[in-house]
This record gives structure tokens, sequence and C-alpha cells, in this order.
């Protein structure tokens, strides 16, 4: 079996090439052939066939949504397809799509702008906090790792952050005081839980690793492995890592859904690895 792993063709840190390292090892382990492809690898104009052989399957560890349609559109199979890529890779999107489904906080779209006019008036603002409260959490449509999430505690924190993002888009949360600073992960693959973690951290709101947090593992209740299983099946997932809240009795509540985890942190908590997984389960859906 030969299959490409897409990666993102710009980002260059070793936290990412570690990753891929991962998915090279569980594939070599299961005999599949698992070569690296980015987007400017597979550069060509739109009406030519890429010029290359085409694999068995698609392992898309990249948010490149043009990319992924054009694979598609040549019939490959990609895990995960581009429209759930797309849903995760923007909250807004992300947020429409899980509403009415599984728990959420509560969300307020920004009104869209453009860049060059920003966010020029801000009367929404107060109409958000009526709604939402003080702190507000207010986060960038796109982002990783915690960095786009902010947490203003008055209106006037808050319209500086707002200046801040220039045109970019954004949607406003309540704080769920309750989980301040903790969450959970949950790695799905297949539709089964194959891991958790529980993510703290003491000196921020934001419980992310790669922002100074601690991990040791949990074991799931059924109504947060439900949850979490629930929010993969919406968004049409074949992985993902999804990030669950504290309710204030505890009641999960959805915060994120990754189309693409940085699953090692996960790794080294639980000693599970999620790319073994993958693998298999991208050989049971072939066979």
């Amino acid at each position: 079996m030969y299959g490409w792993l897409i990666v993102n063709s710009f980002i260059d840190q070793e936290k990412f090439h570690s990753l891929y390292a991962f998915l090279k090892k569980a594939a070599e382990k299961k005999d599949v052939r698992l070569e690296i492809k980015t987007g400017a690898d597979l550069l060509c104009e739109i009406h030519s066939p890429f010029n290359c052989s085409l694999p068995d399957f698609v392992l898309f560890w990249d948010k490149d949504v043009y990319l992924a349609q054009r694979l598609e559109a040549l019939g490959l199979r990609l895990f995960n397809n581009a429209k759930a890529v797309e849903i995760c890779d923007n909250k807004i999107l992300t947020s429409l799509c899980l509403k009415g489904k599984v728990p959420l906080p509560k969300t307020v779209i920004a009104p869209k702008t453009f860049e060059g006019v920003n966010y020029c008036k801000k009367d929404f603002l107060k109409r958000a906090v009526a709604l939402l409260g003080l702190p507000i959490v207010i986060k960038e449509a796109y982002g990783s790792f915690g960095k786009q999430v902010y947490l203003a505690k008055t209106i006037e924190e808050a319209e500086q952050i707002i200046d801040g993002l220039g045109g970019k888009e954004f949607l406003m949360q309540e704080y769920v005081r309750s989980s301040h600073g903790r969450d959970v992960r949950v790695n799905i693959v297949g539709g089964k839980v194959v891991s958790a973690m529980l993510r703290y951290n003491k000196n921020d709101f934001r419980s992310n690793i790669s922002n100074g947090g601690c991990a040791r593992p949990i074991t799931l209740t059924a109504a947060q492995e439900r949850v979490a299983l629930l929010a993969c099946e919406a968004i049409g997932l074949d992985f993902a890592g999804v990030d669950i809240l504290f309710g204030e009795k505890d009641e999960p509540i959805v915060c994120e859904v990754n189309s693409n985890p940085h699953f090692e942190s996960s790794y080294r908590c639980t000693g599970v690895d999620m790319s073994e997984h993958v693998i298999e389960y991208i050989q049971r859906c072939l066979q």
C-alpha cells in the first residue's frame, strides 16, 4: 500500500518533523509506504494532472483545503477529508457545525469586516458582553496551540485585543470559569477513543502544553466520551483531538476539535501512539 503524507510547505519546526516521523514509523511497521508531499511539491496548473503517480490514499496532515479538494476530485481517499479539515481549521465553522449537537460555550460571532477597514466600530462588543458577561474569551477563527486565544477582563481590554486583530475573523465566547487552566484532550480514531489526558496550567487560563501546561492520563467519564465522539461524528472526521472543558458540575463542554492533532504530547503522557491507530484504521478502510 502506498500513501502520501501531505504536510505544509512552509512550516519548518522540529515538533512538526517529529510528528511526521511518528507517522512514517507507524506506516513502516505495517508495510505501508508513506511518502511526504507538500503543496509546493504538487504545484501545477489547475487543469493539468499532478506530474507523478497517484497514491492509494492520502494522509492529510495540513490545512490546505484547496489542495485537499483537488486531490478528492481525482478520486483519492483523504484521511481526513477536505470538508472536515475546513471546518476544524476555522473555529467559527466548528461552532456552527456543532451547534445543537454537543454542548458548547455560549458563542457570538463577530460581524464581518475587511482588511484595511478593520473593526473601526465596536458597538457590537457591548452587545456581546451583555450576552456573554465578563471576562470574555476572544478567539481568532484561525489559530493553533492556544496562541490566538485571548481573555479580556474588561471591555477596554477586549477593545485593545480586537484592535490588534486588524481585519481577522473572530468569535467571542463565555468564560467557563470552572475550567480555568484545565481541559481534557481526547484522541479519537475511527469512532473510538484511543487515549485521553487531563491538561492543566496554574499560570494561564489556557491549558495547552505548548503554552506551559502539564498533563496526566485520565479515565474519561461516559459523558465526556460520548460528547467527544459526537463532535467527531458531526464534523465527519476519521481521527481528531477533541478538547473538552469542565462545566460547573463537571459536565463536558466542547472547546475545540483538531483535525490534525499534535499527538506527541499525548504519547509522552499516556504511552499510546496515536499514529499506529491511524495507520491501522486506514488499512481497514481500504481493505
